[in-house]
């Protein structure tokens, strides 16, 4: 497929649903773009799909880079991996020096880092672009993070923030940082995603199970709660798919998929690379595992059928309004988690994030966005390098009013036998949190008894090693 055009602004490379939506984005925009798939079926669909704009796509890389002007700016949406560096090879001989790629995949944080490197020396402008919000919100308005190079961001700053969700009128985009700052933080975004759509599970098992309540009841306690302070795209999507009839059946449809949950990897990274900076994720790690155990099928029903089922919460007077307190009180940890990381993040690597920018271009188009995140903005805003966000006087009270609730809720489950892995960590991770001294001192005894590894006193300052085997 081929065109006489050869002015285009901006090239796609990879047509799949998300690469075509956001070329259709921009060209809703008046923007003018091309783009480049070895596939003729997703040419042919960028041709019908794009009719109104007369789009068109090229099946030969050299024709499309060809087709741009200078510098050449060139989006990325392909698998992650080794797909993105065969693409950067096959593409950057035809380019010049100054020419800009965006990578906005969910790249590993770590090979975006190399990716910047590598290219820069080769005189490319290279960006590592995070996008959130799915086929939908690529069509009609993404949160996009883009870091990469400052001196390149105002060449692709108006079509970003012409594409991008709108919030109060104001783009949910922003410059994120350099380097791979911008796949570090949509890496963020996702391990938060985990963690409040296992909420939302533990939730959803909590009303079915522990308090019997049918779907129609279920679907009607999410659509209240999205009406209120928790109102969010997930709330939103989850009050949605009790409605959903499967065509098959004549069921609701989330009654016939197994429970069995898929991952693509970034909420294990999240997990991964906060072991490595030292900062814990409770909240968030319990999801990532809560989807490993569920992959457990054929063990969990043995195991079910050796020690029996979860029994009912007893006691259930206004424990609906509690289990509201307690997933409010667990979905802000989760945000603080996740913000905790970046702030840890921008220091270790240097990212020097701007972390009200972040939650501000997160309170539109992103699969996270929630009432709450103007919460975030604001403390963020009042001070710019707040390390916690539970140090935040507004927040604290907010969390304060439900931590007897919180307590209560996971109690009652527990008991009940019912698995609640991120309400539990939630609270624990609190609690550890605001705990002046934790007992690690007989943690470090230990160390030292069996390693020698040392220990500091509280009354002196140095490294001390006891000779413990003096008790034998």
């Amino acid at each position: 497929m081929s065109t006489t055009n050869s002015t285009y602004n901006f090239g796609m490379i990879g047509l799949g649903t998300m690469g075509r939506n956001l070329l259709l984005n921009m060209a809703d925009h008046g923007f003018s773009v091309t783009g480049h798939d070895k596939s003729e079926k997703m040419l042919q669909l960028l041709e019908e799909e794009g009719k109104a704009h007369n789009l068109k796509g090229f099946a030969k890389v050299e024709e499309f880079v060809n087709s741009l002007t200078s510098p050449k700016t060139i989006i990325l949406l392909v698998p992650a991996g080794k797909i993105v560096d065969d693409v950067i090879n096959e593409i950057t001989p035809l380019l010049n020096e100054g020419d800009i790629i965006i990578d906005s995949g969910n790249s590993y944080y770590a090979d975006t880092t190399r990716r910047s490197k590598e290219l820069a020396e080769k005189g490319f402008r290279f960006f590592g672009m995070g996008i959130s919000g799915g086929e939908e919100g690529a069509r009609f308005g993404p949160s996009l993070m883009p870091g990469g190079e400052k001196t390149a961001y105002p060449v692709i700053k108006d079509v970003l923030e012409a594409v991008a969700a709108k919030v109060n009128g104001e783009p949910c985009v922003a410059y994120i940082g350099p380097g791979a700052s911008g796949h570090f933080v949509k890496m963020t975004h996702n391990g938060i995603e985990y963690a409040i759509m296992q909420l939302l599970a533990e939730t959803y098992d909590i009303l079915k199970n522990g308090l019997g309540y049918s779907n129609t009841q279920i679907q009607q306690v999410f659509e209240k709660w999205n009406n209120g302070r928790l109102k969010s795209f997930l709330m939103e999507i989850t009050k949605d798919v009790f409605l959903f009839k499967d065509e098959k059946t004549g069921n609701l449809l989330v009654d016939e998929i197994k429970d069995q949950a898929k991952s693509k990897g970034t909420g294990k990274w999240t997990s991964q690379i906060a072991m490595d900076v030292e900062v814990p994720l409770n909240t968030i790690d319990a999801s990532v595992a809560a989807r490993n155990l569920s992959k457990l099928k054929d063990l969990r029903v043995e195991l079910e059928s050796a020690f029996g089922k979860a029994g009912k919460i007893e006691n259930v007077s206004d424990f609906e309004a509690q289990l509201e307190e307690a997933f409010f009180f667990s979905m802000v940890s989760a945000y603080a988690q996740g913000m905790h990381l970046l702030w840890k993040a921008s220091k270790e690597y240097n990212y020097d994030l701007n972390m009200a920018e972040i939650a501000k271009i997160w309170r539109g188009g992103c699969i996270i966005r929630a009432e709450f995140l103007q919460d975030m903005y604001e403390a963020y805003q009042k001070d710019p390098n707040l390390e916690h966000l539970y140090q935040d006087a507004a927040i604290q009270q907010k969390i304060q009013t439900g931590l007897k609730h919180t307590r209560s809720v996971i109690t009652a489950s527990i008991t009940a036998g019912i698995a609640v892995p991120c309400y539990a960590a939630a609270i624990t991770y609190f609690d550890t949190l605001k705990t002046g001294r934790m007992p690690s001192n007989l943690t470090q005894a230990q160390r030292d008894y069996f390693g020698a590894h040392t220990f500091e006193r509280i009354d002196s300052e140095g490294v001390f090693h006891a000779e413990w085997n003096k008790l034998s």
